[in-house]
């Protein structure tokens, strides 16, 4: 499989660790479709796609951040995002039992001690617990920006950022939820591309800093939400 051959730009991204990255990729694979972690079509595309496309975003992660992954599903992109960056302090959120034991895996197969895995939807109560104050949250392919937004910005310090994994479509959901990203205590979005010169289609992602807490009509009616589902 064409998928599975390193190309050239792997060891610019990922440098010393590179072989790292390698074995992912081959664990990736091995076990990724058979249990449901991404799709037949998938394995001629792990390199571009999923690996590189998740790791260039460390060009907007500061040094030594504490970063929180919401829903990992494969490790995507806190592992590539670990393995390109081992001074990085890196959380994998993940609900879904037959993935947490494959990201718990994959964690203690390639001795990556500076990730931890914890089984958990964001907006659990549990977990805010546990990761709030983060330097960075990042998120691919997960929710709209809204919605993503009310997940992730409760989960960062004051000044820390929404790292989003997005497509083409990037600019029309700022534009579409912008309002609603400022409720939630968001400052105002905006698009960057990481890996250019390096990849041949950079990565999009939208980037929000967490400048205040929610407004209050807007904390009240979420932490309602909140309870409501808790009891149910």
């Amino acid at each position: 499989m064409t998928g599975l051959v390193r190309p050239a730009v792997a060891e610019d991204v990922f440098g010393d660790r590179v072989g790292l990255a390698e074995r992912f990729v081959q664990l990736l694979a091995e076990h990724g479709v058979e249990r449901g972690l991404i799709g037949p079509r998938e394995l001629d595309r792990l390199w571009d796609r999923h690996v590189l496309n998740s790791a260039v975003i460390e060009e907007c992660v500061p040094r030594a951040a504490a970063v929180v992954d919401i829903g990992s599903g494969a490790g995507l992109p806190g592992i590539p995002l670990a393995i390109a960056r081992p001074d990085l302090r890196v959380t994998l959120v993940e609900p879904m039992a037959r993935r947490v034991a494959w990201l718990d895996e994959v964690v203690e197969t390639l001795a990556l001690s500076s990730v931890t895995v914890l089984r958990g939807r964001a907006e659990e109560p549990a977990v805010r617990s546990r990761v709030s104050g983060a330097d960075v949250v990042t998120a691919r392919a997960v929710a709209p920006l809204a919605k993503l937004s009310g997940w992730c910005l409760p989960l960062l310090r004051r000044g820390g950022l929404v790292v989003a994994l997005k497509g083409a479509s990037a600019a029309e959901e700022i534009d579409r939820d912008r309002a609603e990203v400022a409720a939630l205590g968001g400052g105002e979005p905006r698009v960057e591309r990481c890996g250019a010169g390096v990849l041949e289609v950079p990565t999009t992602v939208v980037l929000i800093e967490r400048v205040q807490s929610a407004t209050g009509s807007d904390r009240s009616r979420r932490t309602r939400k909140d309870q409501g589902a808790h009891r149910g």
